[in-house]
């Protein structure tokens, strides 16, 4: 990030191509499963890192602190929606039958609209930990809070998943 600040253009690229996939699947997964809607967030916070590079602290880690500016987007983005208005996503009706084996592709669409459901930093403290597989630290730096917050926020996180999970599966537990 000091060779970014410094105007060097191949420590961009070498930024982007290690992180741009990431950040892609992190925006998709916080913004409603949406690729168009990934690929602009992807953009513009590549964007913010070069017109904000002065803004980094060497003294941070570098994960940690992209990650709090992709967080701080995702929540004006959901501060903008709730001033829309626009009515809260429905669960689809799903016909599946939850008897017979479950296929991982339905499991990660019922967590996906259970997600949804959920509080933006309650969502956000479950795709860093098990979709981002970051650690509790990292994630406490990141919404600015003790690593115990981070540990409650998770376990009440996977509670509210396992119950939405329960509903949307007709109260056959899924594994």
């Amino acid at each position: 990030m000091r060779r970014i600040a410094e105007g060097c253009d191949t420590s961009f690229a070498e930024l982007y191509d290690r992180y741009s996939v990431r950040m892609h699947r992190y925006f998709y997964r916080m913004l409603g499963q949406d690729a168009n809607v990934a690929d602009d967030f992807t953009q513009e916070l590549f964007m913010k890192i070069i017109e904000k590079r002065a803004l980094y602290d060497p003294g941070r880690r570098f994960s940690t602190w992209f990650y709090t500016v992709a967080g701080n987007m995702v929540k004006n983005e959901y501060r903008r929606r709730s001033r829309q208005q626009t009515p809260p996503m429905e669960p689809e009706a799903f016909t599946e039958d939850f008897t017979t084996d479950l296929d991982q592709q339905v499991f990660e669409k019922h967590l996906a609209l259970a997600l949804e459901q959920l509080d933006e930093t309650l969502r956000q403290c479950f795709v860093l930990r098990y979709q981002e597989e970051m650690s509790l630290k990292e994630i406490a730096d990141i919404q600015d809070c003790p690593e115990g917050t981070v540990k409650s926020r998770l376990f009440y996180t996977i509670k509210k998943l396992s119950g939405k999970l329960r509903t949307f599966s007709g109260g056959v537990l899924l594994s």
